[in-house]
C-alpha cells in the first residue's frame, strides 16, 4: 500500500505573517544598501574638500536626504563650556556659526558632557524635555538622536539629527551607522584642522622671507649710495693712494665675499 505525502497547509495568517517579514527584511536590506551608499558618496566628498564648513554642510545634508530627518545640524564646541557654535545644517545651508547656548538643549548639553549617543525615541514622552513638549508636538516631532564627534578622549562637536511622526524610527544599525558617520567627521575635521595649519605657517615663512629680502635690499641701496657718494669725493681719491698695494688687493678679495655672501643670501 502506498503511501502518500501531505503538504503543510498554511493559514491565511501565517501567509501573511511570512510575507510581513519578508517585506521587513526587503526594507532592512534596502536600508543598509542606502546607507552603504551614503557613506561611500561621505567618504568622497570629505575627501575632495579640507574646509571644515563645506565638508560638515555636505555631511548634514547626506545624513538629512538619507532619513528623511526634519532636522540634522552639525554643532562644534564652543570657546565657553556652556555654549555650542551651530556650523551646517540641512535645513537651511545658509545658516551658519551661530552660537548655541546649551541649557536650552538638554539633550545636546548631555552628549557634549557624557560624550555617549543620546537617543530619544518619543520627544514628547522625554522628561527632560518636558518643557517644549508642546512645541514638540505642533512640529510633529518623533524622535532624537544626538552622536558626539570625539578626537581622542575629547568630544569636538555632535550631530544631530531629528524625526517627525510617521517617518521610518531610528534603528539600533541605523544609530550604529550614525556613529560611524561621527568617527568620519572627526577626522575629516582634524584633516582640515591640519591644512589649516600648514597654511599660515607657509604664509607666515612667506611673509618672513619677504622681510628679510627687503631689509637686505635696503641694506645694500644704503651701501651703495654711500659708496658712491665717499668714492666721489676728492679726499677719497687722494687717500687711496697712500694704501699699500697689499691692502688694496685684501679690500679687493673682502669685497667679493661679502658680495657673494650677499648673492647667496639673496636667493635663500
Amino acid at each position: 500500500m502506498s503511501s502518500v505525502e501531505f503538504s503543510p497547509v498554511h493559514t491565511a495568517g501565517e501567509e501573511s505573517s511570512d510575507v510581513t517579514l519578508l517585506r521587513a527584511r526587503v526594507d532592512e536590506l534596502t536600508r543598509e544598501r542606502d546607507q552603504l551608499a551614503a557613506a561611500v558618496n561621505i567618504l568622497q566628498e570629505v575627501s575632495s574638500s579640507l574646509h571644515f564648513t563645506e565638508i560638515l554642510q555636505r555631511i548634514a545634508k547626506r545624513l538629512g536626504d538619507l532619513f528623511g530627518l526634519d532636522r540634522c545640524s552639525i554643532y562644534l564646541a564652543g570657546d565657553i563650556a556652556e555654549e555650542v557654535r551651530l556650523v551646517a545644517t540641512f535645513e537651511d545651508p545658509d545658516i551658519g556659526n551661530l552660537v548655541v547656548d546649551l541649557s536650552r538643549y538638554p539633550e545636546l548639553k548631555r552628549a557634549f558632557e557624557s560624550g555617549q549617543t543620546v537617543f530619544i525615541p518619543e520627544a514628547t514622552r522625554e522628561p527632560s524635555l518636558e518643557r517644549v513638549w508642546e512645541k514638540l508636538d505642533d512640529r510633529a516631532v518623533r524622535s532624537i538622536v544626538v552622536v558626539p564627534v570625539r578626537w581622542r578622549t575629547n568630544v569636538i562637536g555632535a550631530i544631530f539629527l531629528r524625526t517627525e511622526r510617521g517617518s521610518t524610527p531610528f534603528s539600533e544599525s541605523d544609530i550604529r551607522f550614525c556613529e560611524m558617520i561621527a568617527s568620519l567627521t572627526a577626522k575629516a575635521l582634524r584633516n582640515a584642522h591640519r591644512f589649516g595649519s600648514l597654511k599660515r605657517a607657509n604664509s607666515e615663512q612667506v611673509e618672513r622671507d619677504r622681510g628679510a629680502a627687503l631689509e637686505r635690499i635696503a641694506l645694500i641701496a644704503f651701501l651703495r649710495r654711500l659708496l658712491e657718494r665717499y668714492a666721489t669725493s676728492a679726499e677719497h681719491l687722494w687717500a687711496e693712494t697712500l694704501l699699500a698695494k697689499a691692502s688694496d688687493e685684501e679690500l679687493d678679495r673682502l669685497t667679493s665675499v661679502a658680495m657673494k655672501v650677499i648673492t647667496e643670501e639673496a636667493r635663500g
